[in-house]
């Protein structure tokens, strides 16, 4: 009986350690399959921002040329009146004042000059 007795024991014991081997493999086999869908999220997740990011640094680019398109355009407008400004305090500006009044108003206009 003794000799059956620890023939069962080691059966159940082999069996054990095996039930045992085969539970914590299935154990790390699914948690390495949570991690691989982790990191799968993680890596979306990273290219779909770097997507986003792309674009909006994009429509940045494009609203700051716009800006600087129109600042540009604005400022040779101002440099333009500025000296146009500038020229009738010099020599003789009122006269040319007077001569781009001319190119302005049209020819079948009557035109009174004060003095």
């Amino acid at each position: 009986m003794t000799k059956s007795f620890y023939k069962n024991r080691n059966f159940h014991k082999k069996y054990l350690v095996s039930a045992f081997k085969t539970n914590q493999q299935k154990q790390e086999n699914f948690v390495s399959f949570v991690l691989l869908i982790i990191k799968i999220c993680f890596t979306l997740l990273a290219i779909t921002s770097l997507i986003k990011l792309g674009y909006s640094s994009k429509v940045r680019l494009t609203r700051l040329r716009e800006i600087q398109d129109s600042f540009s355009y604005e400022k040779y407008r101002f440099d333009v009146l500025s000296s146009r400004f500038d020229d009738l305090f010099s020599s003789e500006g009122e006269q040319r004042f007077m001569k781009d009044q001319d190119q302005i108003i049209s020819r079948d206009i009557i035109r009174v000059i004060w003095r």
